[in-house]
């Protein structure tokens, strides 16, 4: 028997760093707050709450117009997941269908879910995409002269005077304006 096993410990830690790999490339956190924030708006106008041998029952007559709220919220979050491209138009929608759910859905199932969507559709539209690492084969030189093999032959000076005889056909890739 070896020291080192392939059991589960392995599988966990193969399937924790690929989870973290996907959470990094898009906006996970805000997702997640604006999906929890869409159940307690969906859920709470539906709910019976039993307190000993009393139920007390939270329907309005905005319950579909909650249930609504609410399951756009969830699909906004998923989207946020998964379409990370529109997450300023999903942020932007949840942040409206928060605030449309204080006075329709009892108060924005009692400002937990109103907060967790706001707080959801302002870290969407807040988050950006990493930038990707500069190769390290091509350092970035910032106010080095170029060696003097890399003036271009037939320019005595180093600048490029490419388009200076061409006509606007030609240096233009062939196109011309109408206009």
């Amino acid at each position: 028997m070896s020291a080192e096993s392939s059991g589960p410990s392995r599988d966990f830690h193969y399937w924790r760093l690929r989870f973290r790999a996907w959470r990094g490339g898009r906006p996970f956190w805000a997702g997640l707050l604006t999906v929890v924030g869409g159940v307690p708006i969906a859920w709470l106008p539906y709910a019976e709450i039993k307190i000993g041998h009393l139920t007390m029952a939270m329907a309005t007559t905005a319950g579909a117009g909650s249930l609504i709220i609410g399951v756009l919220l969830v699909t906004l979050g998923l989207t946020m997941w998964y379409h990370h491209i529109v997450r300023v138009f999903a942020g932007v929608a949840s942040i409206l269908l928060a605030l449309v759910s204080i006075p329709v859905s009892n108060l924005g199932g009692f400002g937990v879910g109103f907060l967790l969507a706001l707080t959801g559709g302002a870290l969407s539209i807040s988050w950006a995409p990493a930038k990707p690492d500069a190769p390290a084969e091509y350092p970035e030189r910032t106010g080095e002269v170029p060696p003097a093999g890399d003036v271009p032959a037939g320019v005595p000076d180093g600048t490029d005077h490419t388009y200076a005889t061409d006509t606007s056909v030609d240096a233009n890739g062939g196109r011309t304006s109408a206009g």
